[in-house]
Order: structure tokens, then C-alpha cells, then sequence
């Protein structure tokens, strides 16, 4: 196995979110995953420390995007997203759905983080921001989006309806997607901050869900909502040349993170299902092939290079972003990887394990049921292949569908 070191600046915040996962975390875990809907207190403090660590530059253990700096010629730079993606993959080690719940670090951070100008930034960056883009018609593919934004002076009126939105209840502002103008395609999707209590907006439905229970998803109607056109955020241009640029770039920047999310539920359950199989008496031989050790020890093995190369991914598409470099590519690969290693790991661990991991005993049912949405939001696995398979051979979304 490759085990690349920690930076060591980056050690500290590291240690910090592995304690936080296994000193708060995990102990209300199984706690609001029973009670969906119940706001996790514990998290107000903690999201005020991440705050904290946010604001000092230290690297923060939530899910709030980083802007992308091209580093000085010839300077190599492990930043802000390695860091950040570092962090996550401790924090979600200890509870995806409870990161996902931390205040003021929803994925509408990253959107806003990935493209609003320092005046937007300065506004809306210090709000706990949803993310709005799916709808009842539209699910993968988000140029399919129906939501409009009709200008009207020196405001926006938007007319819609979003599905699944991570945060959507709690959160205080929502960055929703909406079209200007249907009839142009992809360039007039543009992201529109439209901040809770806005008349109009209101929350509809919250849903019921396998995972992530700890993490509200809600569904949101927009009758009507004015926003000032300030709350666009970049630049308000159609540029058909830039078709979907703003979305993409959050995503480049939004699908490493939850590919960390993936990478560290899929060490949970692997770590857990060692310790068990462990207790059993079947350990893995890592100077002995495969064939011969028992067959429990094989999978683990199998399993762990699948960890392995969802790790290593994830920190490479966060470095790439860090020095300035684009990775669409490489966000799509790690995003794609690690959410099925994820979904993977869990079950297959849970089937090493046997009857022991089906009750609430353990959490290693609970990690089965969290993973499967990391193979499914920020792009499903299908998309992130079709992504990859277009950037490797040159082709745009009309020529490969």
C-alpha cells in the first residue's frame, strides 16, 4: 500500500478532527439517526470552533469550499482544499450525517466560495448557505433546470421548485439555480443567494431517508421570491462560450469534499470490520498473497487497496486545486471512486461481519445506509463516468450523451 505523510502543518487540524469525530461525533451518532428530524445542539458550539478555525486559516472540519489561488511560478502549495478534504475525511469518520449538519458549513458555502466576487463574499459568506439545484424534473442532468429568474429592474424574481436540498430547513440562505432565459440552454443557469424568511420562499417538505438522517433534506417552492439582482452571484452576463461554468466550477470544487466524506465512512467500516474479524482470530498477512490467507483476510485486503486508491484520488483533485491546476477530471474520478468504494466497503464488511453488524449493537449498519447517498449526490456515479469518459476523449455533452 502507498501512505502518503500528513503535511505537517496541516497535523494539527488533522489530530483536531479526529478528536472531534471520536469525542462528539461518535457518541451522538446512533442518537439522531433514530430521531431524523431533531436539530443536534451539540453542533452550535462546534460549528462556532470550525468558525474559528476557518477565520485563523487553520483548516476547518467542515464542508464550506475554498477559493482557488494559482500559486507563485514555481511554488507547490498544499492549501486550504487539501486541508479542508483532510479534515472532512476524520470529521465523517466519526458521522457523515452530522457534518453534513454542521452550521455555517452546508455545500451553498462552496458555490458561494467558488464564484461570488469579494462583495458577495463578504455578504453571504459568513451565512449557513444550502444548496439548491435538483428538481422534481431535473435530477442529473442540471442543465435540465426549470426554475426561472425573470429580471425586473434592479431585482430578480424567481419561480420554482428544488427537491433534496442538504440543509434546506436549518440553513439560512439557499443558493438556488435558476435559468434566465430557458430558450439559451445550459449558459443561463445562473445561482442566486435567496436568504431564509425572503416572502415567497418557504420550506415544503422534509424528507424521510435510508442515511444521513442526522442531516435535514428538504424540499423548497419559490412563488414569486425577489432578490435583489446583487444576489447573482458572478457574473450575470450569458455567455455561451462559458456554457455552465459557474455549476462546474462548484462542482470541481464541491466533489472532492464528498469524496472525502466517502473516503472516511469507508475507513469506519473497514476499520471496525479488522477489529471484529480481528477478535475472531483472522488477521491479514501483509508479507502473504491473497490465495493463502482465509478468505475473510483476502477480502480485507481487497477491500483496503480500494481505500487506498479513493484516498489517494481525493488528495490528488484537492492539490490540483490548490496550485491553480483544473480538475474536472480528477474531482469526477475521486468523486466517482470514492463514492463506490464507499457503498462497497460498507456492505462487503457488513457481510464479513455477519449477524453481528445488522443490529444497532454496532454502527456498522448505520455506515451501509450513509454511504449509499455518497455515490449519489454532487452527480451520481453514472454522471461522474460520463464526465470522465468526455474529458478524456475530447468530447463535449452533445457529442457523448
Amino acid at each position: 500500500m502507498i501512505n502518503l505523510e500528513i503535511p505537517r502543518k496541516m497535523a494539527p487540524a488533522v489530530k483536531q478532527a479526529q478528536a472531534v469525530a471520536n469525542g462528539v461525533l461518535r457518541p451522538i451518532s446512533r442518537t439522531y439517526d433514530r430521531f431524523e428530524h431533531t436539530r443536534p445542539k451539540e453542533l452550535d458550539m462546534l460549528g462556532a470552533v470550525v468558525d474559528g478555525l476557518d477565520a485563523a486559516g487553520a483548516g476547518g472540519s467542515g464542508a464550506k469550499g475554498v477559493r482557488r489561488e494559482a500559486p507563485r511560478s514555481g511554488e507547490v502549495r498544499n492549501g486550504t482544499n487539501l486541508s479542508t478534504v483532510l479534515s472532512i475525511m476524520e470529521v465523517s469518520y466519526g458521522d457523515v450525517g452530522l457534518v453534513l449538519a454542521l452550521p455555517r458549513q452546508g455545500l451553498g458555502n462552496a458555490a458561494v466560495a467558488s464564484v461570488a466576487n469579494d462583495e458577495q463574499l463578504a455578504r453571504f459568506g459568513h451565512l449557513w448557505a444550502a444548496m439548491a439545484i435538483t428538481e422534481p424534473g431535473c435530477g442529473s442532468d442540471s442543465a435540465a433546470i426549470r426554475t426561472t429568474a425573470t429580471k425586473d429592474g434592479d431585482e430578480y424574481v424567481l419561480n420554482g421548485e428544488k427537491i433534496y436540498v442538504t440543509a434546506g430547513d436549518r440553513c439560512e440562505a439557499v443558493v438556488v439555480w435558476a435559468s434566465l432565459d430557458p430558450s439559451l440552454g445550459r449558459a443561463a443557469i445562473k445561482p442566486f443567494v435567496v436568504e431564509k424568511g425572503t416572502p415567497g420562499f418557504t420550506v415544503a417538505r422534509l424528507e424521510e431517508k435510508l442515511g444521513i438522517r442526522a442531516s435535514d433534506t428538504a424540499t423548497l417552492i419559490l412563488d414569486g421570491v425577489r432578490v435583489p439582482a446583487s444576489n447573482l452571484l458572478g457574473d450575470p452576463e450569458v455567455k455561451a462560450d462559458k456554457s455552465f461554468a459557474g455549476v462546474m466550477q462548484t462542482f470541481d470544487n464541491t466533489r472532492p469534499l464528498v469524496a472525502g466524506m466517502a473516503v472516511g465512512v469507508a475507513r469506519a467500516a473497514l476499520e471496525e470490520a479488522t477489529r471484529l474479524l480481528g477478535e475472531a482470530g483472522v488477521t491479514v498477512d501483509y508479507d502473504a498473497a491473497p490465495h493463502a490467507q482465509p478468505a475473510a483476510a483476502a477480502e480485507l485486503l481487497a477491500l483496503e487497496a480500494d481505500y487506498e486508491s479513493a484516498y489517494l484520488l481525493t488528495l490528488r483533485a484537492a492539490w490540483m486545486a490548490d496550485n491553480g491546476q483544473p480538475n474536472s477530471l480528477e474531482a469526477s474520478m475521486a468523486k466517482a471512486k470514492a463514492g463506490r468504494t464507499a457503498t462497497d466497503v460498507a456492505l462487503r464488511c457488513l457481510a464479513l461481519v455477519g449477524s453481528l453488524a445488522y443490529g444497532e449493537d454496532l454502527l456498522l449498519e448505520k455506515w451501509a445506509r450513509d454511504a449509499k447517498i455518497l455515490d449519489i449526490f454532487e452527480g451520481t456515479q453514472q454522471i461522474q463516468k460520463l464526465i470522465i469518459a468526455r474529458r478524456l476523449l475530447g468530447k463535449s455533452s452533445a457529442e457523448l450523451r
